[in-house]
């Protein structure tokens, strides 16, 4: 039986490794050890996620929490490595673009143990984002990689990255064949926040490009504050979100909106689900807006899923004014075009793709061992 350690640390990092967890559970081939760094540390961002996912608890917490990107990146690394040290891994496995997914590849790696990155080789084109350098360069220390689409393939294969690339398909479309009905099932906030099925907006803003910048933030709660009075407009605040807004004193824009502390898994694929448009700089809620088939405006000026715009269910907002992202909110409420089929994401069993990858890298790693 082969160790894996799997580094999360962020809500999008509990989502992704849900499926492949359940995966390499079932192979009977692996232990996994779950890392859970503390980068997002709320009971609501974070253990719930766990509970609802069907996920076990982490074996270790490091507690990072929250402070500045080189401290939070470093702070991972030193309390990373004497884990890797001791429990020695036969791999490490990231997810996405965090700081907790530069800090377990750069620890990993500087230890020679082997890096697998899912979520490999997407590109925005903006290395102002954090999250452009943090997947970069996980990327470039990683040892084989996981790609959601054939797009982060050949986005690879221009930065010289070839060898042991697999477009394995996008775990988190895994993630909403697995858990759409469950959601179904068993979320309630609709009843409890009085939502009628495709008449709200739903919004989540998290991304430093926008919290970080006054302009910009202001811009995007104007607009939805505009909005309300046209329907009902839902956000999940994220605590970086909230905190920015009273930092920049802008609390007033939260007249009209209904602001909700953030919310579980299921609740929240409830919400995506039962939207009229989604509006958003996630990457993730992108993908799930996709999956669900609800039209979404992306807060951002570019986008790395670029074949959701492709398939025009998903449009660029002008976030650097009031009116532009207003109008292009308009514009896709009544949105009525077909989506295409998702196989650009691929089948619903990346996961299984990825553990099968690893098993057969291992052992032909312990052959060449022997």
């Amino acid at each position: 039986m082969k160790n894996i350690i799997t580094v999360v640390g962020a809500r999008p990092q509990f989502i992704k490794a849900a499926p492949v967890s359940r995966a390499l559970r079932e192979s009977q081939w692996f232990r996994e050890i779950m890392v859970h760094t503390g980068q997002h540390y709320d009971r609501n961002m974070s253990e719930t996620f766990f509970e609802e996912l069907d996920m076990l608890p982490p074996d270790y917490n490091l507690g990072v929490g929250s402070s500045s990107h080189a401290a939070q990146t470093g702070e991972i690394m030193k309390q990373l490595e004497p884990v890797l040290e001791k429990e020695w891994p036969d791999l490490v496995i990231v997810y996405g673009d965090t700081n907790s997914t530069l800090a377990g590849a750069l620890t990993a790696s500087k230890l020679h143990i082997p890096v697998a990155h899912v979520e490999a080789g997407l590109r925005s084109f903006n290395r102002d984002m954090p999250e452009e350098i943090n997947r970069v360069v996980a990327d470039h220390v990683a040892t084989l990689l996981f790609c959601p689409t054939i797009t982060a393939v050949q986005n690879l294969e221009k930065e010289g990255i070839a060898d042991n690339v697999f477009n394995a398909g996008d775990v988190m479309y895994d993630v909403a064949v697995q858990f759409s009905q469950k959601a179904e099932e068993k979320s309630s906030i609709l009843a409890g926040l009085g939502l009628r099925k495709k008449e709200y907006i739903l919004a989540t803003v998290h991304r430093a490009e926008n919290t970080d910048n006054r302009q910009r933030l202001f811009n995007i709660f104007s607009a939805l504050k505009d909005l309300a009075r046209e329907m009902t407009v839902v956000i999940p605040l994220h605590p970086r979100t909230r905190r920015m807004l009273l930092h920049f004193v802008l609390e007033d824009l939260f007249d009209g909106i209904k602001i909700l502390e953030p919310v579980g898994f299921l609740d929240m694929v409830s919400l995506e689900s039962n939207a009229r448009l989604i509006a958003t700089d996630s990457g993730g809620v992108q993908k799930e807006a996709y999956f669900h088939q609800v039209p979404c405006v992306t807060l951002r000026d570019e986008t790395e899923w670029v074949e959701t715009l492709e398939a025009q269910w998903n449009v660029l907002a002008n976030v650097d004014s009031v009116e532009g992202i207003t109008k292009t909110v308009r514009a896709c409420a009544s949105f009525s075009g077909v989506r295409p089929d998702i196989y650009e994401y691929g089948d619903g069993r990346a996961s299984q793709k990825i553990v099968h990858a690893l098993i057969r890298y291992l052992t032909r790693v312990g052959e060449k061992v022997i």
